[in-house]
């Protein structure tokens, strides 16, 4: 019974951080208005990073497999700068939840990638789950059309490096969770991962003279909201995953996309149309099907260990 009831508690922990990472996209667009997309997100990076050291652990790079150090450290931080500067760069609230709905095909492109180079077996289902959330993100980017490609177009035109790199940072994080389930050897190197962002961060800020910032009440608590929903979220995933039932987590890791678009838009005040919402459902629906696809076919725990920020 003790034992039922603490993996009960761990999938509950584990829920929390669901709910955590479904913020990050409002949160970080909120942290940006204030301090810029680049200074922003170094100075999220550095609070979650300090809050990683105090509850999941300091870094013990000594301990990592070499190939995971490199690899990890490279796609992870690749990711992490995509996703944050993907949303600090957007126009607007709108666009920003829209680019966070990009970033999101990352669960069906990692399936695809496993099945591709870890010999992940699948069934047909896969197929039509991809092709299912990629007609979801036509949607949402078709503004209030719905599936219409010359909106989509048009939209895209409107902020490419936005949209281009949310798009690489769903590729990318494919290819982490993919490649670090094969030489991680079981490690976990988040906090060392996010100090290197939080420097890279700041490095292009101090190259790129970076934006002004302006410090403010509402500024800092945004900041501190989403280094806790980073840092924390993280913290409470890995006690989910080590101690709960993984697969109530990875299923309800797929519903983020439309949680996200929900929470972005009360705290952006960026009201979205039915065509979003039909969307952003055909994302979820076509990462469920793909991860029904490898259900009981030994799918790669990685594929559920990161939601997006």
């Amino acid at each position: 019974m003790a034992v039922t009831r603490s993996k009960r508690q761990a999938t509950l922990i584990g829920l929390v951080a669901v709910l955590l990472w479904s913020s990050i996209v409002g949160l970080i667009r909120s942290v940006s208005e204030s301090f810029g997309a680049t200074g922003g997100a170094a100075l999220v990076y550095t609070v979650a990073a300090a809050l990683l050291w105090l509850t999941v652990g300091p870094p013990r790079a000594r301990v990592l497999p070499r190939a995971y150090l490199i690899w990890g450290s490279l796609l992870f931080v690749a990711y992490e700068l995509c996703l944050s500067l993907s949303i600090g760069y957007a126009n607007t609230g709108r666009q920003a939840i829209e680019v966070g709905m990009v970033n999101y095909l990352w669960p069906s492109f990692t399936m695809l990638a496993a099945i591709a180079f870890n010999g992940q077996r699948a069934n047909w289902l896969v197929v039509p789950g991809f092709l299912v959330a990629i007609l979801g993100i036509a949607s949402v980017l078709g503004g209030d059309q719905g599936l219409d490609l010359a909106g989509m177009a048009g939209n895209v035109r409107d902020n490419p490096l936005s949209y281009g790199l949310a798009f690489a940072g769903a590729l990318i994080w494919a290819a982490y969770c993919t490649v670090t389930s094969r030489i991680a050897q079981g490690k976990n190197a988040v906090t060392l991962f996010f100090m290197l962002t939080a420097l890279t961060l700041w490095g292009k800020y101090l190259v790129t003279d970076g934006e002004t910032m302006v410090l403010g009440l509402k500024g800092v608590t945004y900041l501190v909201l989403a280094a806790c929903a980073m840092g924390f979220g993280y913290a409470a995933w890995n006690v989910g995953i080590l101690h709960g039932n993984v697969t109530v987590l990875a299923g309800a890791s797929y519903f983020i996309p439309v949680i996200s678009a929900a929470l972005a838009a009360v705290l952006l005040h960026a009201p979205l149309s039915l065509s979003f919402w039909k969307g952003a459902a055909m994302v979820c629906a076509g990462s469920i099907l793909c991860w029904l696809a490898t259900r009981g076919r030994s799918a790669p725990a990685s594929a559920a260990r990161r939601s997006g920020a």
